[in-house]
């Protein structure tokens, strides 16, 4: 290509808008516009008003409404477009990179409208054709690209955009929520706590609905629940409306359910090879005797199967304590679990926090002056911890065999080697940074950021979500 080729543009030409995550887009000259337009759909709002953003949908190729790429940006103004059909729409505007043939990059403006009626994702303005000639007699002068770099696209580099998340979590004020939203704040994602008490759910089969103090909900990206054990019912019943919707869950609502129910956790535990103290359980057993024996005898742990962050959990030294606490257990009707006490540990346990496949932290926890409960919200003392190969193998075989993304996985190390007490759904984050110097926030963002960008929305699920475009 001779040089007043290079920059000559034909009437339509392939463009690439690679900021926005975009490979390959037919596109066509309009010499009589001022601003590029881009066809968008579920065009969303979002950000605060010092740094407003936008997020959106595109289908790339033509002839396939299914596939869709999903993108956001900053907003840098918004203004009334007159169409060539004589029609005026407020629309947003964008800043964003393009690419034409083997011309260098430049920033342009671009309008975001409804175009999926029209032949041409993107109409080029006079901002965009600056530096160029027009022969409105040729088109494709310029190199021509393909909708077949789309094919490898979940193999690719995704373009980094901004998510909208949600922290389900009735504590706004809490350590842990307000690292997780600085972090997602410094890498330019909108991040928010929805109180979970406050959610109320519309259960329609064809297009699923939170809503919150009167209005429903937008579309989140990423969810991250962080419910209290006294609300794990409600909890995960809103996160499974999250998962409806199709927004990806940190943790699902399954996983959580089965985390919190301590029986089932571990006999799922048991079924993976997972090692633990030995265990009993019983309804209502005569033979008291015989049922602390399953756990070797005393000294024993008793755990009611709902309690939480060191409550419900007490420690009998004598045949006679663990028959006075288990008689009381059961005129509650209050369901327990009996676990072997492991006087070697000393008080101590491990926490191995798990994010994605990897544990990215850990500590020791000490009890307190007088308590055997290392529990840090008991008055237990946390320190820095070496973790072995075989504690972080465990840790995560853990947390995949309960079917969580993140996890705090508690270990007692004994003379058998590491056996894993409990595996917590919603670990703290404050004892467990401090110590290990690590800003867990971040990681957790990094995580999210990972998996968001790549997670396919299935045909079906797309069509139920955003009905209007498959109509």
């Amino acid at each position: 290509m001779n040089e007043e080729d290079k920059n000559t543009l034909g009437w339509q030409e392939w463009v690439a808008l690679p900021n926005i995550g975009l490979s390959a887009l037919l596109a066509k000259t309009d010499t009589g516009a001022a601003t590029s337009a881009l066809h968008a759909f579920n065009i969303q709002p979002f950000g605060s008003d010092s740094n407003p953003k936008v997020r959106f949908g595109i289908n790339p190729i033509n002839e396939n409404k299914s596939y869709a790429i999903y993108c956001s940006a900053n907003v840098t103004d918004m203004r009334e477009i007159t169409s060539s059909n004589g029609i005026s729409e407020i629309r947003y505007v964008i800043k964003t990179s393009i690419k034409i043939g083997d011309s260098d990059l430049k920033d342009i403006e671009v309008t975001l409208t409804n175009r999926e009626n029209m032949k041409y994702r993107m109409i080029l303005g006079r901002s965009a054709l600056e530096g160029f000639n027009i022969n409105a007699q040729e088109s494709f002068i310029q190199k021509q690209l393909s909708y077949d770099l789309y094919k490898n696209f979940k193999k690719q580099s995704v373009a980094k955009r901004s998510l909208r998340i949600a922290i389900l979590s009735v504590e706004p004020d809490n350590y842990s929520n307000k690292k997780i939203i600085e972090s997602a704040e410094k890498h330019d994602h909108v991040c928010e706590i929805i109180n979970t008490k406050r959610c109320y759910l519309n259960l329609k089969s064809h297009k699923p609905e939170v809503h919150y103090n009167g209005k429903e909900l937008p579309f989140f990206d990423a969810i991250i629940p962080r419910i209290g054990s006294s609300l794990t019912f409600y909890g995960a019943a809103v996160v499974r409306q999250f998962e409806a919707m199709g927004t990806y869950c940190l943790n699902s609502s399954v996983a959580i359910g089965l985390s919190r129910d301590k029986l089932a956790a571990h006999q799922t535990l048991i079924k993976h090879k997972i090692p633990m103290p030995s265990t009993a359980f019983a309804n209502s057993p005569h033979d008291t005797e015989n049922l602390i024996s399953l756990v070797d005898g005393v000294p024993l742990i008793l755990k009611l199967l709902e309690s939480s962050q060191g409550k419900g959990v007490l420690l009998a030294e004598s045949k006679k304590a663990a028959s006075g606490i288990i008689s009381a257990f059961q005129r509650l009707q209050a369901p327990f679990i009996l676990q072997e006490f492991e006087a070697e540990s000393g008080g101590s346990d491990l926490r191995c926090l798990v994010i994605g496949n990897k544990v990215v932290a850990g500590m020791i926890r000490s009890a307190g002056e007088g308590d055997f409960r290392s529990n840090l919200h008991a008055g237990g003392i946390a320190s820095k911890a070496n973790i072995s190969k075989e504690e972080k193998l465990i840790s995560i075989k853990a947390t995949k065999a309960l079917g969580l993304g993140m996890a705090g996985v508690d270990i007692l190390r004994t003379p058998d080697g590491p056996k894993v007490i409990e595996v917590n759904s919603s670990p703290g984050l404050k004892g467990i940074g401090a110590v290990s110097k690590l800003n867990l926030g971040e990681i957790i963002i990094s995580h999210l950021e990972k998996n968001v960008v790549t997670l396919p929305i299935p045909k079906k699920l797309r069509a139920l979500l955003y009905p209007k475009l498959t109509s």
